[in-house]
């Protein structure tokens, strides 16, 4: 999550008005979509009372058993650009040596015999993981094959009465069960246009600023996301897993797979999708802007949580191929990772929107703190990258997706140049 302006937060106001077309971010103050007509884009004031739809079990596909997805490696999301979804690599099993014994000859000498046995024993052979990897601060990617893999046993039977040998040869089942999809503007999540977060009752822990209140805080806000989009990936016959959580005290202690996340921005949550997990730094939260209001924390979790959405979808592996081929730094790669950004955060406006509707935790209050935190982005950026997104789209999509709650709306992919600038 890119770095917002430092100053006390404001909340009087009158937001503005709601998007007419899906798939883009709503009209701002002065009636041009997506942008102020001059000046810098105001904190945006109270959200709408009207409630978020979907009502309950409306938008939301048939319940489902949550089932495997492979193990994604890559970047975290947040501060640069992350690859995609590893392939899964089947399972590798040591079925023993293999032995035959041939008898050479024997042949007869004055005094003695001379007997030859060759044993020949087998081999394992080790598979490397595959998929796109890269290293921070530096954008460095190491490619390698993205093929799936399996290992063959075989066995033989030798007798005295036949010269027949018999192989068995046996490939591995690839695990059953839901499967990403790597697509995005066209991956199953959009497939229809009433798919949306069910509204769920969270029950979150207090928030305090110290390290083990903030983890409680933290760990109630996933397992109330858990609820959530559990429900609406499995109807999307997609697969589901909870992401593990780290929230270190400073960010030089958040050593990962993906690296540390970065140094060069003010705000740095990030997510790894190398293992599954979401890092929350209390030195990089903007705990010293927000103070004890939770509902800015809330929605920075629920935009690392949406990245981890988009990995389990299959977004993460389409998006990663794509940003690679193009360049990661190139106008294009960009562009792309602006898309990938802003659609976390319309995922995290869904998520506060429904959520703020359904008598539990996150009430009125919440909602109107993370509705009004969510200017940031490319703006504040210390590194000039242009690959979150304007403030002024971070604000429109993050309400956007709080006020439609409906994946289609969140569709990034297919929005024009021009809204995800």
């Amino acid at each position: 999550m890119p770095p917002g302006p430092v100053g006390q937060p404001q909340f009087p106001g009158r937001p503005p008005q709601g998007p007419q077309f899906p798939g883009h971010p709503p009209r701002g103050p002065q009636g041009t979509q997506g942008f102020p007509a001059h000046g810098p884009y105001p904190r945006p004031g109270f959200p709408p009372a009207g409630a978020p739809l979907p009502p309950p079990a409306a938008a939301v596909p048939p319940a489902f058993a949550p089932s495997y997805a492979g193990p994604p490696p890559g970047a975290p999301y947040g501060p640069r650009f992350a690859p995609g979804y590893r392939p899964h690599v089947a399972k590798k099993s040591n079925t023993g040596v293999i032995v035959a014994v041939a008898i050479i000859g024997i042949v007869a000498v004055v005094g003695g015999l001379v007997a030859a046995v060759a044993l020949i024993g087998g081999t394992t052979r080790h598979v490397a993981d595959a998929g796109y990897s890269s290293t921070y601060p530096s954008d460095t990617y190491e490619t390698t094959s993205a093929a799936e893999t399996t290992e063959t046993t075989s066995s033989t039977e030798d007798t005295t009465t036949s010269e027949t040998t018999e192989r068995t040869t046996r490939t591995s089942e690839p695990p059953r069960g839901p499967r990403p999809v790597a697509a995005t503007g066209d991956n199953p999540m959009f497939a229809s246009a009433d798919y949306g977060l069910q509204n769920v009752s969270c029950s979150l822990s207090r928030w305090a600023t110290d390290q083990a209140s903030a983890t409680r805080f933290f760990q109630s806000g996933i397992a109330c996301l858990d609820a959530m989009w559990s429900r609406m990936l499995g109807g999307a016959n997609l697969p589901f897993r909870s992401p593990n959580l780290s929230v270190p005290r400073s960010l030089s202690e958040s050593s990962t797979p993906c690296g540390s996340g970065g140094t060069t921005t003010g705000v740095t949550p990030f997510y790894c999708p190398s293992n599954d997990t979401i890092y929350m730094p209390l030195d990089r939260i903007e705990i010293d802007v927000w103070g004890n209001h939770p509902g800015p924390y809330l929605s920075m979790l629920a935009h690392e949580y949406g990245h981890h959405v988009q990995n389990l979808a299959g977004i993460s592996e389409a998006y990663g191929n794509q940003r690679y081929d193009a360049g990661a730094d190139s106008a294009v790669g960009l562009e792309l990772s602006r898309r990938m950004e802003l659609e976390a955060q319309c995922f995290s406006g869904m998520f506060l929107g429904s959520a703020s509707v359904s008598g539990g935790s996150v009430d009125k209050n919440i909602y109107n703190e993370a509705w009004n935190a969510q200017d940031r982005g490319d703006d504040y950026a210390r590194n000039g990258k242009r690959d979150h997104g304007s403030a002024k789209h971070n604000i429109s999509w993050w309400q956007h997706g709080a006020t439609k709650n409906r994946n289609q709306q969140c569709n990034t992919w297919l929005s024009a140049s021009g809204d995800v600038s």
